[in-house]
């Protein structure tokens, strides 16, 4: 649910949380972006730092410098300040992540897993079957196919949590009861609707499938990426993941281990949030007309089939490298859309019908 008027709670001496509403639908949290945005800009005096999530912003400030009520005021003129969602803008890097699917090393971390606490199969297979998916393969051709908004990062240095920006790559799942002891360095896991990698070798309770051989966080500056930040990705970035066989991981890996691996990050961009929900409606406008289609032919008698985006007219992050084979061509994409149906609906769904998708803790 959004508020109709955000909530500004105490959060000990020195901090204040504010809270656009209770869920995790996408739209809180770029309100909690364009206020974060807005107090950098502002400099406001006494705001030391923030820390933006799914549906909340935590202020941190000196008391000595500003008290609580002056404060409040302060955030409730910059919030009445950013207009109505669809007016944002946000500053929105986009950065290319190597990983490899359904790798070996998160599948090692699982068996463990399925010896010593629960049984357990392999996640990959799991998270396509609750996905309605063929199998693995296709779970990391979904997966790999959209942007994935970055909402927060948090938890341990440098770990991001991840939405997908297209709501027909969309994936959920429960996150693991009891959860693992462990977790491979670098281990990408989906849980809700959210996707997250690791950045410590830590315990943890997303769906393991896939590995990335880069770090995401760097105290000692070695790469290029962290000559100026200890961080490789902020809230509002963006991340497409590229995917990698063994060979090219490893390759990536001895370039990580002698400091000359460059991070392919794009600096340049904006997000416009009125573009990016006119976009996403064009896509349910063409999904009810697919439904119209399926209902016509179900009554002529006809069987219904699913149809194919040509590469000319999908989205760009699709059109950007071949995928699957086609049907109709080397470079189109074939795109079940009762399926984008379905994935849109728990995109809007509220938080407690998407496995938990606001939790923080991987």
């Amino acid at each position: 649910m959004i508020y109709d008027e955000p909530r500004f709670l105490p959060g000990g001496d020195t901090f204040v949380l504010v809270q656009f509403g209770d869920d995790a639908r996408i739209d809180l949290n770029f309100m909690a972006l364009g206020l974060t945005a807005a107090l950098r800009e502002d400099r406001t005096k006494g705001v030391i730092d923030t820390n933006p999530s799914y549906n909340s912003v935590v202020v941190e400030y000196d008391p000595d410098l500003i008290g609580a009520d002056d404060l409040e005021r302060e955030l409730r003129r910059l919030i009445e300040g950013l207009g109505s969602v669809e007016d944002l803008e946000l500053e929105s890097r986009l950065a290319y992540l190597p990983v490899m699917y359904n790798d070996p090393w998160t599948k090692a971390c699982v068996e463990d897993y399925a010896q010593r606490i629960a049984p357990r199969s392999g996640d990959p297979e799991f998270v396509a079957r609750i996905n309605g998916l063929e199998d693995a393969a296709q779970l990391a051709r979904v997966h790999s196919g959209t942007e994935h908004w970055v909402v927060a990062v948090c938890s341990t240095p440098g770990l991001p949590l991840m939405v997908a920006l297209d709501p027909r790559c969309a994936i959920t799942s429960p996150k693991y009861n009891p959860p693992r002891t462990w977790t491979t360095l670098g281990a990408i896991g989906v849980g809700g609707l959210s996707t997250s990698i690791y950045t410590t070798p830590g315990p943890g309770g997303y769906n393991l499938i896939g590995r990335t051989p880069v770090p995401l966080w760097d105290t000692q500056a070695r790469l290029p990426a962290y000559r100026d930040r200890v961080v490789l990705l902020d809230a509002a970035d963006r991340v497409k993941f590229v995917p990698v066989e063994l060979e090219e991981f490893e390759y990536i890996e001895r370039r990580v281990a002698d400091g000359t691996y460059a991070f392919n990050v794009t600096g340049y961009q904006r997000f416009s949030v009125r573009q990016y929900k006119a976009w996403a409606a064009s896509l349910d406008a063409r999904a009810s007309a697919s439904d119209r289609w399926r209902s016509r032919s179900s009554r002529a008698g006809s069987r219904p089939r699913c149809r194919t985006i040509p590469a000319a007219r999908a989205p760009s992050a699709w059109a950007s490298r071949p995928r699957a084979p086609s049907t109709t061509g080397p470079f189109a994409l074939p795109t079940c859309w009762p399926a984008m149906r379905l994935a849109q609906r728990r995109w809007n769904a509220p938080s407690s019908d998407r496995h938990s998708a606001s939790s923080r803790t991987p």
